[in-house]
């Protein structure tokens, strides 16, 4: 699964990374960013649109709020078979900026937290879906699920699961409304080259969703 993230971008990284002409609000960066947290997704637009939406996703049939806590993520091998993810794969894909991600180990001593990113150190993104909720007053909230996939070589040792991180080349297709057909968008939801990533053990401050800073994705020992 995935369930804990970070992105630390400038404006000017995240115009030029995600093909974006103007960013309308600030950005909140995070590196520790939790469920439940309001963060920036890219859409699909013309042209392309950075948006404000909290994770977890809640369905528009959803009768509250809860449901997004058990919608963090979406598993890449049903994506196109739930109901609830069904109708999102055609028309409501989105990429989620991210800078790297967490997974826990199980060891003896307990579970390991772990940073994850790319070797470079550049901006990618996960694969998503989102979807828009209307409360009982007609407000809207716009949520997002990230998708998740078998873990590549460098992630099985630590955990079963791994985010889906789009290839940059495959960015667009994932955006694109014409991708419509399952066989054309399912196709990307594949584990990241392993040999472009890392992982090291970082300290468990980060079980903690109200720290921040720097200092969680610091290399420590276990």
């Amino acid at each position: 699964m995935c369930g804990r993230y970070g992105i630390q971008s400038t404006e000017r990284e995240l115009l030029s990374r995600f093909d974006l002409t103007k960013i309308a609000e600030q950005i909140p960066m995070s590196f520790n960013v939790a469920p439940g947290a309001t963060m920036p997704v890219v859409v699909k637009q013309s042209p392309n649109s950075l948006e404000l939406m909290r994770w977890g996703l809640v369905p528009r049939w959803a009768k509250d709020l809860d449901h997004g806590l058990k919608t963090i993520n979406a598993r890449a091998e049903t994506v196109a078979e739930k109901p609830m993810y069904r109708k999102l794969l055609g028309s409501q894909r989105c990429l989620v900026p991210a800078s790297g991600f967490y997974e826990w180990q199980k060891t003896p001593k307990g579970k390991q937290p772990y940073w994850i990113r790319l070797k470079s150190e550049e901006l990618f993104a996960f694969a998503g879906l989102w979807d828009t909720w209307h409360d009982p007053d007609g407000g809207e909230l716009h949520t997002y699920t990230i998708i998740t996939c078998a873990p590549n070589q460098l992630m099985e040792p630590i955990h079963n699961r791994m985010p889906v991180i789009l290839r940059r080349e495959d960015e667009e297709s994932w955006l694109d409304p014409d991708t419509v057909e399952s066989e054309r968008s399912v196709p990307l939801l594949r584990p990241y080259s392993a040999g472009a990533m890392e992982a090291y053990p970082v300290s468990r401050a980060v079980n903690n969703p109200q720290n921040d800073g720097a200092k969680l994705v610091e290399p420590t020992s276990h």
